[in-house]
C-alpha cells in the first residue's frame, strides 16, 4: 500500500500496490503493521455497506462524539463517488477546512479518515457501494453532524441539486 498525505491533518489516501498478471491482480488493502508505522489506528470492529441507487446521492457529514469518536477506511467498491472530509478538530491546524477526493471501484484507491474529521461523500454514478471499516461502533447518542452545504465550510459538491436525507439536511449550522 502507497500512504499520501492530503491537505486536511489525519486524512490520508492509500493506493493499492498491484500484483498483476494474466488473471488479474492481488492486492493487500489492509495490514496493522503499516498502517500503525504510518501513526493511524489500525483497531477496526465494524464494517459498513452503503449503497447508494441513484448518482447524485449525498450522506453526510457525519462523525460521532467523544468519548466514541471513530477513525474510517472507505473505499468504493462499486461506481464512484466524491468524498469530503472536514476537519472539525479546534486544536488542529487544518480546523473547518475540508478536501475533496474522488474513489471509484476503477482507481481502486481508499481514504483513512481519523478521529475529529466529519465524513460525506456524493455517489457519481448510478448503483455505487462504499466499502467502510470503523475502528468504534455505533452510537446512536454520539451521533453528530455538521450541513453538507453550510457555508462555514464552503464545500463545493460536484453534483447540483443532491438527494440527501432529511437528518443531512437539517443539522444546524457549525459554530
Amino acid at each position: 500500500m502507497k500512504f499520501s498525505t492530503t491537505a486536511i491533518a489525519g486524512a490520508w489516501l492509500i493506493d493499492l500496490e498491484r500484483h498483476e498478471d494474466e488473471r488479474g491482480f492481488f492486492a493487500r488493502t489492509f495490514c496493522r503493521d503499516e498502517f500503525a508505522a504510518h501513526g493511524l489506528r489500525a483497531g477496526f470492529v465494524q464494517c459498513n455497506l452503503s449503497s447508494n441507487a441513484r448518482r447524485g446521492t449525498l450522506r453526510g457529514m457525519h462523525c460521532q462524539a467523544r468519548p466514541h469518536e471513530e477513525a474510517k477506511v472507505v473505499c468504493c467498491t462499486r461506481g464512484a463517488v466524491y468524498d469530503v472530509v472536514v476537519d472539525l478538530r479546534r486544536d488542529s491546524p487544518t480546523f473547518r477546512k475540508w478536501a475533496g477526493f474522488e474513489l471509484s471501484a476503477a482507481n481502486r484507491r481508499m481514504l483513512y479518515i481519523a478521529e475529529g474529521l466529519a465524513h460525506g461523500f456524493q455517489s457519481l454514478e448510478d448503483e455505487t457501494d462504499l466499502f467502510y471499516l470503523m475502528s468504534e461502533t455505533y452510537h446512536q447518542e454520539a451521533a453528530r453532524g455538521v450541513r453538507w452545504n453550510d457555508p462555514a465550510f464552503g464545500i463545493r459538491w460536484p453534483l447540483a441539486g443532491p438527494t440527501l436525507s432529511s437528518r443531512d439536511a437539517g443539522y444546524p449550522d457549525f459554530k
